[in-house]
């Protein structure tokens, strides 16, 4: 006897399009930036003819969209008869690929490094992934898979001096930012001479001395008012720099989220957030965390300028991070950039990630970051000839290869250095500012009790 065909239901809650119904013509005029009834249409200009960033006549309301591509499908949330929850995907996913923008700012050498870094970035991944499976990892790892433009190309854009803290997928940034492949091996396999000299199995770790890097927070948000501090101390050295990190679409909803990003916009400090805005948090697809068609509208609300780009273009990514940094620089206050892709694998290697619709993963392979940089390198552009990237692949894969004998011979930790490095205890080490004595000013005299606390503008 034939098997009955269960029917599913698709439920209410995301049950609608991601580009959203038609929007009424108030709120589509407000999102091109025409102002509202009672709202000032321009900012007045201070004395070098600037728009002030403290003028309440400013408004954000454009949102510049980059991409070339606006995926149209939506993921349901569908009950079947026996109460079993899954998702299914409809819509449009036959479109062709979309070509790699041309960037503004990029040289063929920049643009043939930060490919490198990307190959680099996938091939170590693909390294842990075999570590783990040989029983050499202690815990689970993270993956970036289909994410390693929008961790590189962002990084890059970053000058010396500007701080960074990267995500568990943002393995990328750590390679662009100097650290070796070896570093983040030996961090998940504990060894003696990884980064955290094997107190740690997963990336929390950072350099504040050589790297300008502050280590990864498993609580989703808290790296964001954290880099605005960093942003405050700076400037009380005098210096305005940017300070990038991410957060997921899922994490952007975190109520520290938005405590540190309004901090950062009150303050006008150089925070650029980059949401990668990469479909599911772990198991919530976007249609059911948020109902506003796209993350990089929030900023509207915190009063500061958001961009929207395609995550596996990393000229985009590299544009838009670019000319954040650059305003931060400038002492023009905090970007949000939203970066749109696909996370390919499950939240950790143990997420087999079966929730996910299979069309959707065959959606998003179709336009893998490396593939499309690397057509576009070597066929568009002629930046490389084949035989240069065919070099450039097996120099990569001889310095992973090189980096994991590395991290495969470092020892384990020995049980008596684990009673070192867990307090710094006085003369353990110097804490110096880093770009000089912090500007304060001296007061004439005593404190006073009416006087109102000192703000950090």
């Amino acid at each position: 006897m034939p098997n009955k065909k269960t029917k599913s239901k698709a439920n209410s809650n995301g049950n609608r399009p991601r580009n959203g119904p038609k929007a009424p013509l108030l709120a589509k005029a407000a999102r091109n930036g025409a102002p509202q009834e009672g709202q000032s249409s321009s900012a007045r200009p201070d004395s070098r003819g600037r728009l002030s960033p403290h003028d309440h006549s400013l408004r954000t309301y454009s949102i510049p969209d980059y991409r070339l591509e606006h995926p149209n499908y939506i993921v349901r949330q569908a009950t079947e008869k026996d109460g079993h929850v899954r998702y299914e995907v409809e819509g449009d996913l036959s479109a062709a690929v979309p070509p790699i923008r041309d960037s503004k700012y990029l040289s063929k050498q920049q643009a043939i490094e930060i490919y490198r870094y990307m190959l680099l970035n996938r091939k170590m991944e693909t390294a842990l992934e075999n570590l783990y499976k040989q029983g050499k990892v202690v815990g689970g790892v993270y993956f970036g898979l289909g994410q390693e433009a929008c961790s590189c190309a962002s990084a890059y854009a970053l000058d010396k001096d500007d701080w960074f803290a990267p995500m568990i997928r943002n393995q990328g940034s750590l390679l662009v930012r100097g650290f070796h492949p070896s570093d983040v091996m030996m961090q998940y396999m504990a060894k003696a001479d990884s980064p955290t000299k094997g107190r740690d199995g997963t990336s929390h770790f950072g350099d504040i001395e050589k790297r300008n890097m502050v280590s990864p927070i498993s609580m989703l948000g808290d790296l964001i008012p954290v880099m605005a501090g960093v942003a405050v101390g700076a400037r009380l050295q005098g210096r305005n720099i940017a300070v990038m990190t991410y957060i997921g679409d899922g994490g952007q909803s975190t109520g520290v989220t938005y405590e540190g990003i309004n901090f950062a916009a009150v303050q006008n400090l150089g925070l650029v957030l980059v949401v990668e805005s990469n479909e599911w948090a772990y198991s919530t697809p976007s249609e059911m965390q948020y109902r506003c068609k796209d993350l990089a509208e929030r900023a509207i609300g915190y009063g500061i300028p958001a961009v929207i780009v395609d995550g596996t273009d990393a000229c985009q990514v590299y544009d838009a991070a670019h000319e954040a940094v650059e305003r931060a620089h400038r002492g023009e206050g905090p970007t949000m950039i939203e970066a749109k892709m696909m996370r390919m694998k499950g939240h950790a290697i143990h997420d087999a990630a079966a929730y996910v619709p299979k069309a959707l993963f065959d959606f998003w392979k179709k336009r893998d970051p490396i593939a499309r940089f690397e057509n576009y390198l070597v066929k568009e552009k002629k930046w490389l000839a084949s035989q240069q990237n065919a070099e450039l692949i097996a120099d990569v894969e001889r310095v992973i290869e090189e980096e994991r004998e590395i991290a495969v011979n470092s020892p384990m930790p020995t049980p008596e250095s684990a009673e070192g490095g867990v307090f710094c205890e006085e003369g353990c080490h110097a804490i110096k500012p880093k770009y000089g004595m912090p500007k304060v000013k001296k007061s004439a005299g005593e404190y006073k009790e009416t006087e109102a606390a000192v703000h950090l503008k």
